[in-house]
């Protein structure tokens, strides 16, 4: 590979090529001396100006077909594990230039396209002979730009560098020039490619794999279609059942049944075994642990990988998603005091599971006759870091004296209201405030 000297290597090649043609072809034909520069279009004075082929590289461009090559330069840790080329096109401009000579220009011009037709590749030879000096010259003597340039490396690279035309229309021809403020001249353009940069900085190479492990299983998904709680001993499974804390759940599916099956609960993982596993049906227990809300569950079908052996995750199902409610425990307990006819104070409340300080809390009361309020009020933390509690005291202000019905939403999820089973109308849990 070559080093970051490899662009001013290339442009020096070039140059040289450029120049043997012109000295061995058109200083007959033009009666004058001419010569070939690398300069930027700007640099070259109008006052004065030579006889001369100019070669400018105005950008360059990652090669489509190396940009992929290699591997990740780091680890997920910062540690560098290998070198990938930086792959690189040059673009080039070919510009003639005469002190006003008529058809110089164009003979120039000429010559210097057909020099790099009759040359599409640079060979190795003609880049070693380009870059590093004669035997008879001491590396030591040459200007430091020269002596920098024998050590690119750009010969020993493994792809051959080409020279292909490229076509420019008009528009893209003005504005290259406008950019370079400076009068237009007859130019050519030319892709030179590829030049592979790579650093020679150390990398961390792990030890070679003693044992290589091979595993062929059938793929055999386990699908979650229904997710309920199961009902009491004695009372019919309804839908849209509610699902808490210290709930059962019945997984509803196929392809359930594994040697090991594990569940995934919102990261909780564990294993179920036994009787309540079915190809059709698994029955569980919550774990411990789980906050109100949303949650996640997904059914695992580990796989016993490695050397020793340990399990790892197989073919997973799908995620699916349950909402565990919380349950306020007993009824609510009130303090406080009702100046003016309207209760301030708060309003005590036990619920199940335990609440965290970040998860987002509101109280809502709604009246029972004759009271006929609804209100809202907002739990917050004191403490965000504090640890989970299974009891809030949440302010409340501006409560007209009543009785009401009293839940608890937390992310969402709500607290159930019970029924009285002769009136069929809720009746608690339910707090009354005077």
């Amino acid at each position: 590979m070559s080093s970051a000297l490899a662009i001013a290597g290339i442009t020096q090649v070039l140059k040289d090529l450029l120049n043997d043609g012109i000295i061995n072809n058109i200083t007959t034909a033009t009666g004058t001396t001419v010569t070939v520069t690398a300069l930027p279009p700007d640099k070259i004075e109008d006052a004065g100006e030579q006889t001369q082929l100019n070669l400018y590289m105005y950008q360059a461009t990652v090669n489509q077909g190396w940009r992929n090559e290699g591997l990740p330069v780091f680890t997920p840790r910062g540690d560098r594990v290998s070198n990938p080329p930086l792959a690189l096109d040059l673009h080039y401009l070919l510009s003639a230039y005469t002190g006003g000579a008529e058809l110089h220009t164009e003979i120039l011009l000429g010559y210097g396209m057909q020099l790099l037709h009759e040359n599409p590749v640079l060979t190795r030879d003609a880049i070693n002979k380009s870059l590093s000096p004669p035997d008879h010259v001491d590396l030591d003597g040459l200007p430091p730009v020269l002596r920098a340039l024998a050590t690119t490396g750009l010969a020993d690279q493994v792809e051959q560098i080409t020279i292909t035309p490229e076509v420019l229309n008009a528009d893209e021809i003005s504005k290259l020039w406008t950019a370079f403020t400076t009068k237009y001249r007859p130019t050519a353009a030319y892709k030179v490619t590829v030049v592979l940069i790579q650093s020679v900085k150390s990398t961390r190479k792990a030890p070679p794999v003693q044992s290589r492990n091979i595993y062929v299983i059938p793929f055999n998904e386990p699908v979650v279609e229904e997710i309920e709680p199961v009902p009491a001993t004695g009372e019919p499974s309804l839908p849209q059942q509610l699902v808490f804390s210290e709930s059962d759940l019945i997984l509803k599916g196929k392809r359930l049944w594994n040697d090991t099956v594990m569940i995934n609960i919102s990261g909780i993982q564990f294993p179920v075994m036994g009787m309540g596993v079915t190809g059709t049906t698994i029955q569980l227990k919550l774990p411990e642990g789980l906050k109100a809300g949303l949650q996640s569950l997904q059914v695992i079908h580990p796989v016993a990988m490695g050397t020793p052996p340990a399990a790892h995750n197989g073919v997973c199902s799908k995620v699916q998603a349950f909402i565990l409610s919380p349950l306020v425990i007993d009824n609510p307990i009130a303090t406080g005091t009702a100046p003016e006819g309207k209760f301030k104070g708060s309003i005590k409340v036990k619920i199940k599971p335990m609440v965290t300080a970040r998860q987002e809390v509101q109280l809502i009361l709604n009246g029972l006759p004759p009271a006929t309020g609804a209100y809202t009020f907002s739990y917050v933390a004191a403490d965000k870091n504090g640890p989970p509690v299974d009891e809030l005291t949440i302010p409340v202000s501006n409560v007209a004296p009543g009785t009401y019905l009293v839940r608890v939403q937390v992310d969402g999820a709500e607290s159930p209201l019970e029924t009285d089973n002769s009136t069929k109308t809720y009746n608690s849990p339910a707090i009354t405030i005077t």
